[in-house]
């Protein structure tokens, strides 16, 4: 069961035992960010430094020249991580005789929303919500596509792993989050991430929906919820808040919309990569669902795709639902959490790795070898020298 890490270039440059200190947990190979949105980090180990700031999404290479002229278009790092800091890492973890594959987060930028707010998720209240593109805007749609390729298919890379490639919404940690305090449900988050942008107002139009009579309807559906209601959980509740019609023609229209950016993004970096790159997507599939683990539909992503990355911390069941669909071929890699400080349990890895097997997957993701403590990192030794 093949594994890998996941690592930033902070992590590595400037430390030269990092390379060979992650071969020697028993990882095959290395997911390095690419594309990587605002964060702050730590770094126990690293001889320079603790903690690592990086202040807003960026690439973190020298962009190309395709984005010259363009109104939308990354951002380079600043100190956290400065010139080609991907291509340094890259090459030192080579060294180490681990393989290198890209970890590029897409739809997920605090300041894309703030220097073009128009760019922003508008929920049927008229908030913005500047950490989350809308996917459905054919510049901001543009921008992606090209981002994915540019940053996917760095030199050297044997494949990519594509976050955030679909729907963002309200369920994200944004500076110092307080949005805890009524609990949505996930019919709640749902409709809280409904985007009424221009080009969502429009879409809703082809699938028969009026966009006002349709935020009027997710306001007076979500009144209760605000006034301690509690929200029924799954898509039969967003059916019952919102109505079984319009619920589903909103989804209609989100679903097919990711689709075709799922499919646009991929194209486009098979186009710009070397023979046998590999192209997998952090997924979840529960199609409506939002955020890092975008949510898709299993059979049409692995039509797509070479395969997913799948949330496993807590339990592996988001696994059957693709592996069900009897691709043999496609890559169903478990991603176990397995930092003890961040709700991580390295101590069962080898455990949650046999049933995630048992269920499907095939490889293994481990995150994040450069916020793992020691005992973290010897843990992961341990039960990986036990596959």
């Amino acid at each position: 069961m093949k594994a890998s890490a996941f690592v930033y270039p902070w992590d590595v440059n400037g430390d030269p035992e990092a390379p060979a200190r992650l071969a020697s947990l028993g990882v095959e190979q290395a997911t390095l960010a690419a594309a990587y949105h605002s964060t702050r980090a730590l770094t126990p180990r690293h001889p320079r430094h603790r903690i690592v700031t990086a202040e807003y999404a960026a690439v973190l290479y020298p962009p190309g020249d395709r984005w010259e002229g363009r109104a939308l278009r990354p951002y380079e790092a600043g100190a956290w991580a400065p010139g080609d800091a991907y291509g340094e890492a890259a090459a030192a973890l080579a060294g180490a005789g681990l393989e290198v594959h890209t970890w590029v987060v897409l739809a997920h930028s605090s300041r894309l929303g703030a220097e073009h707010p128009d760019t922003s998720v508008v929920n049927a209240y008229g908030d913005r919500y500047p950490w989350a593109p809308c996917i459905a805007q054919p510049a901001t749609r543009a921008y992606l596509v090209d981002l994915a390729a540019e940053a996917a298919v760095r030199p050297g890379a044997r494949g990519t792993e594509l976050e955030s490639l679909g729907w963002y919404g309200l369920a994200h940690l944004h500076a110092h989050d307080k949005t805890g305090g009524v609990g949505l449900g996930d019919a709640g988050q749902y409709l809280m991430s409904l985007c009424f942008c221009p080009a969502c107002r429009e879409g809703y139009g082809g699938q028969g929906l009026d966009a006002g009579e349709l935020a009027a309807a997710v306001r007076a559906a979500l009144e209760p919820v605000w006034r301690g209601a509690p929200s029924d959980g799954g898509w039969a509740g967003v059916e019952k808040l919102l109505g079984e019609d319009r619920a589903n023609a909103t989804r209609a229209w989100r679903d097919g919309t990711a689709r075709t950016l799922q499919e646009a993004a991929v194209a486009a970096v098979r186009a710009a990569a070397p023979e046998g790159f590999q192209v997998l997507l952090h997924a979840d599939p529960v199609s409506y669902h939002c955020g890092a683990n975008a949510g898709v539909d299993p059979a049409h992503i692995l039509s797509v795709a070479d395969g997913v990355v799948v949330p496993c911390t807590g339990g592996s069941g988001l696994l059957e639902p693709f592996a069900r669909q009897g691709r043999a071929d496609a890559v169903l890699a478990a991603n176990l959490t397995v930092v003890s400080g961040m709700g991580g349990s390295p101590g069962t890895l080898a455990a949650d790795l046999a049933e995630a097997r048992r269920l499907g997957a095939g490889e293994l993701r481990l995150y994040h070898a450069g916020l793992a403590s020691d005992g973290d990192l010897a843990a992961v030794r341990d039960a990986l020298a036990r596959r």
